[in-house]
């Protein structure tokens, strides 16, 4: 399991690539990252919402209801041409980050 500590600063980011193709809400992107990450990192409820509400705040996603035939209206969120912009940026980060700590992880002592 992957400690949120480490993961916390890319959460952003694992959201827009599930926005990237299509639109979507909590439940089911929490089950996707569950679901993609082979279980080794399990985003918490309170962690996706303020996520999203950042990325709101930012311009990054914008969030819309669709009708359901049952129960209530649920919020899907769909990327911004912002967001995109900023995905890419933050998987640019994510490549330099990468490098450096390539340079600090010793082979022979993992």
């Amino acid at each position: 399991m992957i400690s949120s500590d480490v993961i916390r600063g890319y959460n952003d980011t694992i959201i827009l690539s599930l926005l990237l193709e299509q639109e979507s809400y909590g439940y089911e992107i929490s089950k996707k990252i569950k679901e993609i990450s082979e279980e080794k990192y399990v985003i918490k409820e309170t962690t996706l919402y303020s996520a999203f509400n950042r990325l709101m705040k930012n311009g990054y996603i914008e969030a819309f209801h669709k009708q359901q035939t049952f129960g209530k209206k649920r919020t899907y969120y769909r990327m911004t041409e912002a967001g995109l912009l900023f995905y890419k940026e933050k998987c640019r980060e994510w490549e330099l980050t990468k490098e450096v700590m390539n340079r600090f992880i010793k082979e022979e002592f993992r």
